[in-house]
């Protein structure tokens, strides 16, 4: 089984419903699953829109990473997530962040560690919540990427 982490975040309707519903459904596939606290954050790339909460999750899977990265997708689904502009309003986003200590990429569909976690202490503080000295390949530990985030 490899060790996922996974990013947590809505800012439509009841968004704290929103991710406890997509945590219920995250567990069939996700054994031992730890979840942060959930933090409202200011949104980035496309600032006009509401607060989120945002939090992380880890634990241990036996699919493979675009299965995962597929259940995942499939989740937002079921709790609701409607088409929206890149970086828009959501009512849940479910973000692969890391897949146990290996980099991985998939032609677009697929990048694991997720690319822009150096940049998002919205991700990096609730990683580091849970395990502070996580090592996400070819970025380094969660510790280390927050104290040089902005």
């Amino acid at each position: 089984m490899a060790q996922v982490a996974i990013g947590l975040g809505s800012n439509m309707g009841d968004r704290r419903a929103h991710i406890e519903s997509a945590l219920t459904l995250l567990r069939d596939v996700v054994a031992e699953l730890r979840v942060s606290s959930l933090i409202e954050t200011a949104p980035m790339y496309v600032t006009d829109q509401p607060a989120y909460l945002n939090g992380a999750a880890i634990g241990f899977t036996d699919l493979g990473p675009l299965a995962l990265l597929a259940r995942l997708k499939a989740i937002e689904l079921e709790v609701g997530r409607t088409p929206s502009v890149r970086y828009g309003p959501r009512e849940i986003d479910l973000d692969l962040l890391t897949y146990g200590r290996v980099a991985f990429r998939s032609s677009g569909r697929l990048e694991v560690p997720h690319p822009r976690t150096p940049e998002r202490r919205f991700v990096l503080e609730p990683l580091a919540e849970l395990d502070p000295s996580m090592y996400l390949p070819g970025l380094g530990s969660v510790s280390a990427l927050l104290a040089g985030c902005p």
